[in-house]
Formats: C-alpha cells, structure tokens, sequence
C-alpha cells in the first residue's frame, strides 16, 4: 500500500492548489462539497461506528467525497474518450478530488491518530504536534531539496542509455528516506509515502523510471494479495442482510456518494455553462471510487472502528460506484458520433491559431539533412509553431531485441551500441539546428521500435495517443550519388503502405532527390525554389493547406501550378468519361478545389510572393510530358498522392505505376529512371473508415 500511495502521489501537483481554480478544479470542489456535507449530517443519525467519533465522520465523508484518479484515468483511456473535453475535464477534476481528499485524510490523521486512545486528551495533543512538525519539516526537505537532486540524477543519466547502478540506489535510498521521517514519530508511513509522493518531482527520468516499476509490479503483485486481504478481513458472511437497518444504511451511503457528486456538479456546471446533461454525467463519472477508499474501510473493521457489515456496505457502494462509469462513456460516444466532424485530423481542417503537429520518422542518418530542411519550411510563423515529434523508425532484430532492458510495465532501453551511436548522432544534428535556427520549433524525440510487420501500427499508435496531424514518412529507396534511386528496402516500403491505409490522420512521403543535399534555407532571400501541383481533390487540396504553411518561409519561393482541363477538348472528354464519372460527385468535388483555391489565392498569391501558373491539357498523355517538364527547376515538388473523381488528365496513368502508394502524379515525378534533383513530397488526406470506435479527436459537447 506504501508503493501504491507512492506513486499515486507522484502522478499528482500539489501546486495547483495555489494557482486560480481551474475548470477542473471548480468541478472538483463542487463534487465534494455536497457530498461532505450530506455525510457528516446523515452518518451521524445512522450510527455507522460502535463509537461516536468525529474523527470517523470526518474519514467517511471525506472517502465518500474523494475520487480515484488512478481507476479513472484507466477507464476513461481504455473506453477512448480521454482526448475529447469531458474526458479530460474529468481526469483533471478526478485527480484534483483524488489529491484533496487524501490529503484532508493526511491532514486529519494528525488530530485523529489511531496510535493513541480518545480518552488520553494529553498523549493526544503531544502526539499531533510531534506528527506535525515532523511531517511540516518532511515536506519542506522533500520540496526544495528534491528537484536539486533528482536533477543531478537526471543530467548524469541521459535518456536512451542504462541508469548506473549507484545512481539507481541512491535514488531508491533518498525515496525511502524522504518517506520514513515522519512514520518515526508515529505518522502513518501510507500517508507519509504519499505526501513524499506529492512533494517530488514527477518529471525525470528517474521519477518516470520509479513510477514505471511500480506500476509494473501493482497489477502482478499488489492487486491480488489487496484484494485477497480484504476479502479475508471483511468476512461477507457476517453481512447481516436480513436486518432492514444493514440495508437503510446502504441505500444511504449510495444515495450520499451519488447525489452529493451528481448535485454538485449540475450546480458547478450551470454557473460554467455547461449543459446539465453533461454535467450530471460528470458527477456520476467522479463517484468512482478506488483502492484507497476499499483500505479505509478494511481499517475500519481491523481498528474495531467500524462493524463488519457496515464496512462491507462501504466496501460494496465502492465497487458499485465504478458501473456507471462504461455506460455513462458510452452514452458520451454515441452522441459524439452525430456530432463528430467528417474530416477528423487535416490539414485543411486545421486552425491557423493551433500549432502544427508533425510525426516526423527518419531511417537512419542519411535522412538528417532533409529531414532538417523539411522541418525549416514548415515551421510556418512562430507562434503558433509547429511540434515535431522526429522518430526513428528501427527494426527489431534478434541482435538488438537481446540488448533490450525491461524498466518498467511500457517502457524499455536500447543497449544495441549501433541503434545507440546512430541516434545520439541524429539527435545532435537536429537538436543543433534547432537551438540556432528554430524558432518556434518544439522538439520532442520518439522511437519505433518493432518488427517491419508491426511497425506501422505503433506509428499509427504515436499518432493518434500525440493527436498528429501529418505524418511524414521516407521513402524507401534512396539515392545514388549519380541522381537515380537505389531498389530500396521492401521493409520500409510495406511499413509505409500500411501506414498510408490506417493512419488516423493526414500522410505525406518525402522522395529525396537531393532535398538533403540543400545549404542552409535562408531566411532573407526567396532562394529556394518550391512548386505545389494542384489538379483537384481531397488530397491536392491537402498538400495546398501544407503549401499555405511552406508559403510563410521568407527563404522559399513557391509556385502553384494548377492543372486545367484545355477548354477545345471538354466535350471530347465528357464523351470518353462520362460514364465513369458521377457528376453529382465530380460537382461537389468541384466545388469544394475552388473554394478551397480561391482561400489560397487571396491568402497568398494575390499579395505577389507566391507564383502562380495554369497549364491546360487535353489528356493524360499530355499531363505526363508536362510533369516530366516541370523536373529539375524546382528544389522540392509536393503534390496530392490521388482522391480526385475520375479526372480526365490522369486517366490511365495508374496502369505503368511503379510505387502505387505514391498516386501517378508523385510516381512520374519521382520515377527511378530519372537523374534530376527534384525531391517530391507526396499527401494523402486522412478520410474516416466506417464508424468511430471512441472519441479521439477534440470535438466539444459542452
């Protein structure tokens, strides 16, 4: 129980409390309130102890009033509502309540010690001054010398290499330490661990590594000697279900838990503004009680506080406090699916004020230098920015799976001194140019590490957990020092095609044809020549919501050149392809590339620094030997990889298509046979599949 309350400290900011309450917070304390209330009114009529004590009125209502956090947080992830707004209005008011109420009990463990009787009022003072100051004296060394220490820890054990073993024991050592000072003076060492745990830092290596190896070993160990224990002390049995009175005091202890929560939170919610149906969803979703709330209650029958039967009740309301909690979520999901948006994640979609999420994944170290580049002109204005999570895509051999060092339940190190080296360099390179050049930004390094046949669904995975917008992935040939591509690596290829089939969000592949190779982008001289090619649908429109981005780098010139349909062969086209094109379809399409051209045209080109051009084509052949033109004056070319209805220029040339997964416009640009040095980066749009499975985007029901 000391590991667990632990750890259920790290994951909480005591600092919170000192700041202006929140949403969150103003939910929290609206749910408990009522709830304390109505318990030390009512608990008191019914006679839940075998001895009247204030300090138990004060235990009950403040474990009826509390959440766990811990059981929260897990079923409001495992039911996939953790990223829309209820979802986390109620992990964060879930971990406030959480917080509060243990530390109230913290807090009145010191009035009310269990080490020393009632009647000895003067054992009792000494006792609760001597708590105290050893508890006061506790957090003040936990709070400021922590960081100093754990820092230290931190900057001599950096990320992605083994923790030295004398650094793993003074870490174990100084937790022990800072948890055992006031337990000497007779404070209860679960309420020391978690007031320790509250007051340490919870970022860090070593503070993640801890919680990690602890979390590991709750459900493995922790969890079935629990509740093998308070099985064997709460003997069900002795619930007396034949007396009306075990039941009367039952239905109460629900009708506090329930209503003070649901009660308070309508109330909170109508000066919020929310709508009362949420509202009362969220109390019932913040009565959910945990482990701490069941140890209370066994407490109570070891201590002959409480009888059997009335902790069994308590015992039983908390488990039942949990049931609500899946069919409230589902009810939560089935009103998100109407008003779930129809393009979840894109660029299109995408508002100007938020920043840019990029999953950005790189090979191995030849893709530095564009990966580099690329990062340069989409970092768009400052502010917002942009977020780029760089990850390195590396396969999971039997070599490196034997270096691998299990340091928790979700995390491991990689030992293998080639994966080490090549990202160490990688990080080097790129975290060099970010401090000198890259303001706005953010950087953050991830690692895909898996087998080719996994591998793209943990990408698929890091994209939806970090809510992405684009993933930009190599492609799987690379190039010879001649301009031509090599035959690739078919591993990295099949990672990308899977990738492009269920990625919750938009997906470009960069084909580098000596986009590494480029000198510094200047940011004072439109140098850099880049062209965007528009023919129309979802995925053009795409990469010109990208190209709107590229657009605001001072050091790019960019052109649009938007591919028409030649006016003299419009009725011989409709002749050929009218059966095969939906005009219904084909019109809405339609309406949708001009609208969205002509926001791009007023936003950019009509201000004169971006380039604009049409060619007009009467078929696919000639679109092939304008493509094919359009090579080697242009540093970089980004296109749509294909979602067009039926268009009459590209018709047919799906048919000599080497890379399908690039689309026929980005495989005649990027086509092997060629020696240029125009570097093509291909988008597809995200487009929904069938129904939602959970509420993973931030759509708002409030």
């Amino acid at each position: 129980m000391i590991c667990y309350m632990f750890v259920l400290g790290m994951e909480m900011d005591p600092y919170v409390i000192f700041k202006a309450p929140s949403r969150s917070a103003m939910v929290a304390y609206a749910g408990m309130v009522p709830t304390i209330i109505l318990a030390c009114s009512m608990t008191l009529l019914l006679h839940y102890y075998q001895h009247p004590t204030i300090g138990f009125t004060f235990s009950l209502s403040t474990t009826l009033s509390g959440s766990s956090s811990h059981i929260l947080t897990r079923l409001i992830t495992s039911l996939k509502i953790g990223k829309s707004d209820i979802g986390k209005l109620v992990i964060a008011a879930g971990m406030h309540s959480d917080m509060i109420s243990v530390l109230l009990v913290s807090v009145g463990y010191l009035g009310f010690p269990t080490a020393v009787t009632v009647n000895d009022f003067a054992a009792n003072i000494r006792m609760t001054l001597t708590m105290a100051a050893a508890l006061l004296l506790q957090v003040i060394f936990t709070a400021t010398v922590s960081p100093i220490f754990m820092n230290w820890v931190n900057n001599e054990n950096p990320e992605g290499k083994p923790m030295k073993g004398s650094h793993l024991v003074l870490s174990v050592a100084y937790m022990a330490f800072v948890c055992s000072g006031a337990p000497i003076y007779g404070y209860s060492p679960i309420l020391s661990a978690f007031v320790a745990g509250v007051f340490l830092p919870s970022e860090g290596r070593v503070s993640k590594w801890a919680v990690g190896k602890i979390n590991y070993l709750l459900p493995t160990i922790f969890y079935p000697v629990f509740f093998f224990w308070m099985g064997f002390h709460a003997d069900f049995s002795k619930f007396e279900a034949s007396h009306w009175e075990t039941w009367g005091r039952f239905l109460v202890l629900v009708f506090i838990t329930i209503f003070g929560k649901v009660i308070g939170t309508v109330i909170c919610g109508v000066m919020l503004g929310f709508h009362q149906r949420e509202s009362a969803e969220l109390g019932l979703l913040l009565a959910a009680k945990g482990h701490f709330h069941v140890f209370l209650a066994v407490i109570g029958i070891l201590l002959n506080i409480t009888s059997t039967t009335t902790s069994i009740s308590i015992i039983i309301v908390i488990f039942l406090s949990v049931l609500p909690t899946p069919l409230v979520v589902s009810q939560i999901i089935k009103r998100a699916r109407k008003r779930a948006p129809t393009q979840r994640v894109a660029l299109e979609w995408l508002d100007p004020s938020n920043e840019l999420r990029i999953l950005l994944c790189i090979q191995g170290v030849h893709n530095v230098l564009s990966t580099i580049n690329l990062m340069e002109i989409s970092q768009g204005a400052s502010d917002p920015g942009i977020l780029v999570y760089l990850t390195d895509m590396v396969e999971l051999t039997d070599q490196i799976a034997s270096t691998l060092v299990q340091e928790g339940m979700d995390t491991v190190t990689v030992m293998d001194k080639d994966v080490t080296e090549m990202r160490d360099q990688i990080s080097t390179a790129v975290q060099a140019y970010v401090e000198e050049n890259g303001n706005g930004i953010t950087l953050r390094r991830m690692l895909a590490l898996s087998t080719f046949n996994g591998m793209a669904k943990d990408i698929c995975n890091l994209a939806e957990d970090l809510m992405i917008s684009l993933v930009i992935l190599p492609f799987h040939k690379n190039r010879h020092a001649n301009g031509t591509l090599d035959g690739g690596n078919p591993g990295f290829r099949y990672v990308n095609r899977k990738v492009l089939r269920n990625a919750p969000c938009s997906v470009g592949i960069l084909v580098d044809r000596g986009y590494g190779l480029v000198e510094k982008i200047s940011k004072s001289v439109s140098s850099f020549q880049v062209a965007v090619i528009f023919f129309g649908g979802k995925d053009d429109r795409e990469a010109l919501a990208y190209a709107g981005r590229v657009a605001r780098h001072p050091g790019v010139k960019l052109t649009v050149i938007r591919f028409l349909l030649d006016s003299d062969s419009v009725t011989a086209s409709r002749r050929a392809g009218n059966c095969r094109i939906n005009a219904a379809e084909q019109e809405e399409e339609m309406k949708l590339d001009d609208e969205s051209f002509a926001q791009f045209y007023e936003r950019h080109i009509a201000g004169g620094h971006v380039s604009y051009s049409e060619k007009h084509v009467a078929n696919s052949a000639e679109t092939y030997t304008t493509l094919r033109s359009l090579e080697g004056q242009y540093g970089l070319i980004i296109v749509g990889r294909g979602g067009r209805v039926d268009s009459i220029l590209t018709i047919g040339m799906n048919d000599w298509q080497q890379c399908p997964e690039l689309g026929p416009i980005g495989d005649v640009l990027s086509g092997s046979d060629s020696s240029h040095t125009t570097s093509v980066l291909i988008i597809q749009q995200h487009s929904l599949k069938g129904e939602l499975d959970g509420v993973d985007d931030e759509f708002s029901i409030m």
